[in-house]
Formats: structure tokens, sequence, C-alpha cells
């Protein structure tokens, strides 16, 4: 859903957005480019960097504190967060500022995006008309991309198990003098998409229980015929290649509202047996993992001294537990075992380690220390990392493949935080002679929700049939999943609601909100402002991560 502050004033039809310059060409319909600004650019204070919001060292017209100011002496940073950059011995901070529109043509070609102020002098003097709500897009009525001078921009992608990172940025030439010439790389644009990996695994192991209960519930026995479904050459799992699917999907609808020339992606591989022994392996070592020269049961018992990991008791029968549940995501990897007695075991069941040792803070300190983290996010990422690569060659524009060694290198060098949209942005190549200037302080959150079910009945958690499911998905025009708004007058949800919509036939609807649920809004208090396309919007603010 889309979230923003009601207390801004702006255009009714566009998001709100802080205040900034604005340019006065920006409605002279003469000027080549649609932004109004042409190849006229105008330096600030003899610096040679062009004005932007949040880049300017002086001279502008907004607080002093909002444009950090250059110093003479060249000053290196340290450790991440010291927001610093460097280019030819002045040190200048990576400044912040509203996100970008997407510009397209009458014909709706992508043209070069413009800044959030000059998108809403564009649209009161009607030059312009929303042509998306989110991520916000206008098209302009009086230009085509034949009339305007399009440079292209530059697509990033930092690939993650959980979520992708996805920067716009551009690249100018910014001269200091004549005989110096400097680069500037401006982000304009920053996208995170959400995965949904995790819950497409557990619907399928969940269908795949229902499934084999009827089964048995029909057929004393049935041969396995597991081996009669060959699988294509390069499969992946389900939720596996949803990664590498909702990447390319993201990247292919924002090429559509950008004019794309490159794309920047990184191709990061994970040691997962370095990862596994928490050091750099050598040689044979790689041939010696945690069970080298034990049984997992002897392993076990030498590792936890033959008594109950919860209690404490020992000359009892012990039992293999998960520390991790299998039911919350836990796997069979030998980190994420452990040894308890039949009633530990029984007691904790799938709660929680955490929870179960609520009480006793010393036990639970000491199996977190001898616990590992999973692997399950790397082997992704390793499963996907050419996939991925291979699915961006076929949108028609150039490809780069970058290490993440270079992207870690690049983030400290600029002092950034560790997000996924930051190291988007420094994903490439990004030499002492290209400064980073900008990012937006505000990132969209794509998350994957799907496009609903195919499944005709709803099922209690046994798998049984609990109720049918309509066959009709629209009911008054409107669609689960679509962004809608909604003014309630009164009631106990009185006031002005956006976000999600969920329908049922009765016409009164819940819409989902970044404050919660509204439930029971009659389907004539609703506003459609975009259909739905898979996925759910909201805000964040750049360098804070929603866990």
């Amino acid at each position: 859903m889309t979230t923003f502050d009601a207390s801004e004033p702006t255009h009714p039809a566009v998001l709100p957005q802080r205040r900034a310059l604005e340019s006065a060409p920006a409605d002279n319909p003469r000027s080549r480019d649609e932004t109004g600004r042409g190849d006229h650019r105008q330096r600030a204070d003899g610096t040679g960097f062009e004005h932007e919001r949040g880049e300017t060292p002086g001279g502008s017209t907004l607080p002093q504190e909002r444009h950090p100011k250059a110093v003479s002496a060249p000053v290196a940073p340290k450790a991440e967060g010291v927001t610093a950059a460097r280019e030819g011995g002045i040190v200048r901070t990576a400044g912040t500022g509203a996100a970008w529109v997407p510009v397209l043509d009458r014909d709706g070609i992508p043209l070069m995006p413009t800044h959030p102020a000059r998108a809403r002098k564009l649209l009161a003097s009607g030059r312009a008309v929303v042509a998306k709500h989110t991520p916000f897009v206008i098209r302009l009525k009086d230009r085509t991309s034949a009339e305007s001078e399009v440079t292209g921009v530059e697509v990033r992608i930092d690939p993650g198990s959980r979520a992708t990172g996805i920067a716009i940025t551009v690249d100018q030439n910014a001269s200091r003098c004549s005989s110096v010439a400097a680069w500037v790389r401006r982000g304009l644009f920053a996208v995170e998409l959400a995965h949904r990996g995790n819950h497409i695994s557990k619907r399928m192991k969940q269908r795949a229980l229902y499934r084999r209960r009827r089964r048995s519930a029909n057929l004393r026995y049935r041969p396995q015929r597991s081996k009669n479904r060959a699988r294509k050459s390069g499969w992946l799992p389900p939720s596996v290649q949803h990664r590498v699917d909702s990447t390319v999907s993201v990247v292919r609808r924002l090429a559509r509202l950008f004019p794309v020339r490159e794309v920047h992606v990184e191709r990061v591989a994970f040691d997962t047996h370095a990862l596994s022994a928490g050091r750099p392996l050598e040689g044979a070592e790689y041939q010696q993992g945690t069970l080298f020269g034990f049984e997992i049961r002897e392993y076990l018992l030498a590792k936890w001294r033959r008594a109950c990991a919860y209690c404490g008791a020992a000359g009892v029968p012990l039992q293999i537990e998960h520390i991790h549940p299998r039911a919350r995501g836990g796997s069979d990897r030998v980190a994420n075992l452990t040894l308890a007695c039949r009633p530990c075991n029984q007691a904790k069941g799938a709660m929680p380690v955490a929870e179960f040792l609520a009480d006793r803070p010393d036990r639970l300190a000491r199996i977190q220390a001898q616990a590992k983290t999973g692997l399950r996010d790397a082997a992704a990422m390793n499963a996907t990392r050419h996939k991925l690569f291979q699915a961006l060659c076929e949108l028609g524009v150039p490809v780069r493949a970058w290490s993440g060694g270079r992207t870690k290198y690049n983030r400290i060098r600029s002092g950034l935080a560790k997000t996924h949209t930051l190291d988007a942005l420094c994903v490439g190549e990004l030499t002492e002679a290209v400064v980073l200037v900008r990012h937006p302080d505000f990132v969209l959150v794509a998350s994957a929700t799907g496009r609903g079910v195919y499944a005709r009945t709803t099922p209690d958690k046994f798998g049984f049939p609990r109720l049918l499911r309509p066959r009709q998905k629209q009911h008054y025009g409107f669609t689960t999943g679509d962004l809608v708004s909604a003014c309630l007058s009164s009631g106990k949800y009185q006031g002005a609601h956006t976000g999600r919509v969920a329908v049922r036939a009765t016409g009164r609807f819940n819409i989902r909100t970044a404050l919660g649920l509204v439930q029971g809004v009659h389907h004539r208090h609703l506003r459609l402002l975009q259909r739905s396309d898979g996925y759910g919007y909201s805000r964040r603010l750049e360098g804070c991560v929603e866990r």
C-alpha cells in the first residue's frame, strides 16, 4: 500500500513532496529537455557541480544545513556511516533528496525523469497528466521523444534472498575547470523488492501434505512416480525461481518508465563451507566438514556433553531436537541440532527457543552461541546468480556483472549505510574520479503478494474443505489487491484511508493500510487509484531497515 502524510499540501493527484527549487524554463514548450534544463546547466559557487537538491555547497534559498559545505582538506572515511566521498582533493557529503518522477511523452515513450517540484508545476499548468499512481508517473501532452533530449539512465541491482535493491542512477560529467573533469553519480529512484520465496515454499509443502493425505485415504499403496517426471535442464525450485522472475519483472516495468540504457547487476557468490566454519579455509580443509571423523549422534553427544541442552539432565535417554523448529523454517543442518530429554522435547514442540528459555537466559545464551546462522539464503543466492544474469540479458539492453567485493568497497568508501538500495547504488565502477552526490531520501518498497490462488476451496488446518470460493473475482468494479482510497465521514473508522482492498460479494470490503486493517467499508465510499499488479507498495526512510 502507499502511505503519505496528510499534513503536507500538494496537488490532489501528486504524492506530497518537500519544497524544492524550481526552474523558470520548466513550462517553456520550446525547451528540448522536458525538465526545462536542456544543456544550460548552472554552477553554484564556482564548484563546477550542478545545482541539485542536497548537492550544492552553498548559495541556496534552502536552509544551509541541507547543503553540506565542502572542506579544503581531504578526509578519508574511517568507517561505515561516515557520509563522505572524495573527488579532486575535496570531501563532499552525499546528500539526500526526493525521488525523481518518471516522465512519459504523449505516446507513452519514457523521457528523462524530473524533479517532483517540476512535475507539480507541469501538472498545475495542464501540460501533463497523471499516468500511474504508484510509482508516480506523469505523461506530457505536448512533447514527443523526438523533440526531447534523452541521455538515458542506468539500473543497478543488488540481489538478495529475501529482498533485492534496485536503484536508478545517472552519471554526469561536471567539470570543475577547463583542465579537470569530474563525474558525479546521482541516485534518482530506489526500489526495494521484497520476495515471497519463503511463503511459496511453505505453501508448496502444505499442498504436498494435503495431497499425501488424500492419496493415503483412497489407496492403500501407490507406486512411486517421482522418477517419471523429468525436469528440464536448469530447473530451479519455484521458491527460488520466483526470485529471478520477480526481479526481472520489476526491471522490465522500470524500463517502461525510465529510458534505461544499461543494467548493472551484482553477481555475488557465497562460500557456504567457509561460512559454516566461520573462518577462511584452504586446501584440504574444504574436504573436512563439521562431521569429519564423527557420526552425527556421536558428534552431538560430544558437543553437548551427553546432557539435555535445556535442563541439563544427564544419565537419561536423549533425543535429537531442532533448535529452530522445522515447522518455523528450520533445517536439518547439524548446526541446528541439539540433544534434549523427552519431557523438554515435548514441552518445547514448535516453540522458538528464545520463547521456551525466556526464564533461563544463561542456557539460552549458551545454545545460541553454539547454533550457527542458516545457509538457506546463501544457497538461494548461489543458485540464482547465473540465472538472473542470463534473464536480464534477454531484456535487450547491455548488462554488466560486478562482484560483491567491489560493491562493498564502493559503499565503505562513500560512507553509506548497509541497505539493499544503497548497495545497489554502489554496484559497478565507482572510481576516485566519480563522486556519489545524492540518493533518494525515501525508498519505494514493493512486496510481492501474488495474484491470488487457483484453489476452489479453502481448507482447514487438516486439509479438509472448509468453504467454497466464488468463481467471480471482481465485485462492484473492484478486485482483491487493487489500490483504493476511502473517505469515511462517520463511524469507527472515520477519516481517510489508502491501501489494498480485499473484496467481498456482500459489497463491504476490507482495506489493508499501513496502520492496520479497516473492515466493512461499503464499496460506494471507495475510489480506485490503481489496479492490482501483484505487488503491495509502501515507503520507508532510506537507511532504516524494517524487520
